[in-house]
């Protein structure tokens, strides 16, 4: 393939099989994106097309495991267009497979072709730490990502169980696989897979995290920090977003049951190591942004198009039972699911879980033994997958997610007539109309609770409850008793008589509680 950076002389910095030579140019294995994004495209264009003549079926079982393979000669042939690259070899891993999951997403052949092929692929400068190349289509559907051979085997021997689980829960935030390929240029293999895009690039993300559960060196790294588009960690997250992401009660439960049947298959396969992707894009601060930008007091924040995967935002992989609306109502959710944060900003969350394609292997056992002697076993990325699994519901519905709170009734006033105390806000805008001080304290979890317990070692995550427990309606009010001590908001001490004895060692309690005395509550 042209634009090969062997040339004597010339630097490439290289990153993994990813390489930037001195003139900018980025190549993979040898072979410039120019070109590999033209193989991929005339490969794409002539498989689905091919495809597209053979009648429609039933999967068979050895339908994953075939493989089509076709040559791209320079000055063409009888079955492929000339081009202007070197001679290349195009596969098609298990094309009457990957065509049922396109067609049970919603998407058919002549948009596929058109989003991939109709205008050149935008090459994506956030490479990650694998040093794969990303892609993305012109219209934002389609993310085209570099693969090892290891992880081009692993989804390999995954298709008969993902097709199972698409066809028992087709809403889910698994990474939607589209197409398998590979392009043999060179003498090297250069293996690609299609997915759905998480992050559209039209709606402005103003964070992103990469949430495991682990807090075992889970911060975003100096070099990180200093991009234009940093993707942060779980320390950063719980060190940012302390009081979590608050969702609308429906959305809240349609996500956790949604992360615990995505877990359950991927705990079946032994793959361990995943990630939630978490992007926000902030509606208000966006519509202050552009305020500032014009002069205007108005915003427009609407995406120029829908996209036309049924299955493809982190909206429509959640819903099930929830639909648009609710409690949090905006005029147009872009894909995304309406949440708010502590400060009451309303807010788009973009999610998906990524990395899937990592199994728990020798080395991965491996990796897990010599870092639990060096530190707490528990809180590393890399764990058995049933450990893994469970550690990564229980951070993402205890810790990362919250329901936002309902208001309490007024039979839960004080008997006495008197005005429940509270404690006063600090800092921060009220939640809205959503979430006021008192219910704000209500949802505080352990986490406040036993963080001094942990100041010793920042990096463990501190005890959540777990997932079930969480999701019972009682947990706001079990929270806010626990942390007055002994005496609840609607315990005697509360309501007139004298207060439970605080100790003298505690003077941090004793201003709190003093606090809850001298403030009043209003429904």
């Amino acid at each position: 393939m042209p634009g090969s950076s062997g040339q004597p002389g010339s630097q490439t910095i290289k990153k993994g099989h990813r390489g930037v030579d001195s003139t900018g140019e980025t190549t993979y294995k040898k072979t410039t994106s120019s070109a590999l994004k033209g193989a991929i495209q005339l490969g794409i264009t002539h498989t689905v097309g091919s495809l597209s003549t053979k009648p429609e079926r039933d999967v068979l079982m050895q339908d994953f495991y075939v493989v089509e393979s076709i040559f791209f000669p320079s000055e063409g042939s009888n079955l492929t267009p000339a081009h202007h690259y070197n001679d290349f070899r195009f596969k098609t891993y298990a094309p009457v497979a990957f065509r049922y999951f396109r067609e049970l997403f919603g998407i058919r052949p002549d948009d596929y072709l058109y989003s991939l092929c109709s205008e050149p692929l935008i090459e994506l400068s956030n490479s990650g730490a694998s040093g794969s190349l990303f892609y993305v289509s012109s219209d934002d559907e389609f993310i085209i990502k570099t693969v090892q051979h290891k992880e081009a085997e692993f989804l390999q021997k995954l298709l008969p169980g993902y097709y199972m689980n698409l066809n028992q829960n087709p809403r889910t935030l698994l990474p939607k696989f589209y197409g398998l390929y590979c392009v043999q240029a060179g003498g090297k293999n250069i293996r690609i897979v299609v997915m759905n895009n998480l992050l559209p690039r039209s709606v402005k993300m103003h964070l992103k995290y990469d949430l495991k559960g682990s807090t075992y060196k889970r911060r975003a790294s100096q070099k990180e920090r200093e991009k234009v588009f940093p993707t942060y960690k779980d320390l950063d997250f719980m060190q940012d977003i302390p009081d979590g992401l608050f969702l609308d009660s429906d959305m809240y439960n349609a996500l956790c049951k949604t992360l615990q049947r995505d877990c359950l298959v991927l705990q079946s396969f032994k793959i361990m190591d995943y990630s939630l992707l978490v992007a926000i894009h902030n509606i208000d601060l966006a519509q202050r942004e552009h305020a500032l930008a014009d002069g205007t007091s108005q915003a427009d924040t609407r995406r120029p198009a829908a996209q036309k995967a049924l299955y493809s935002t982190a909206m429509e992989s959640i819903q099930g039972e929830a639909r648009r609306g609710g409690t949090i109502e905006t005029d147009d959710q872009m894909g995304g699911i309406p949440a708010r944060n502590a400060k009451g900003e309303r807010l788009l969350l973009y999610i998906g879980i990524i990395d899937v394609l990592q199994s728990y292997r020798f080395v991965k056992k491996l990796e897990h033994s010599w870092k639990a002697l060096v530190h707490d076993g528990d809180t590393v990325s890399v764990h058995r997958p049933s450990f893994y699994a469970e550690r990564f519901q229980r951070f993402m519905c205890n810790t990362a997610f919250k329901k936002i709170p309902l208001k309490p009734s007024p039979s839960k006033k004080s008997r006495s007539g008197t005005a429940v105390p509270r404690r006063s806000c600090q800092g921060g805008v009220p939640f809205q109309s959503h979430m006021s001080c008192e219910t704000k304290a209500q949802v505080t979890t352990e986490v406040d609770v036993e963080q001094g317990s942990h100041l010793g070692r920042p990096d463990l995550l501190p005890r959540t409850l777990p997932v079930d427990e969480a999701n019972s309606d009682s947990v706001a009010t079990t929270l806010s008793t626990s942390s007055l001590g002994s005496g609840g908001l609607n315990s005697p001490a509360n309501s007139g008589s004298p207060g439970p004895s605080i100790p003298e060692h505690s003077s941090e309690l004793r201003e709190q509680f003093e606090d809850l005395q001298e403030t009043e509550i209003s429904f």
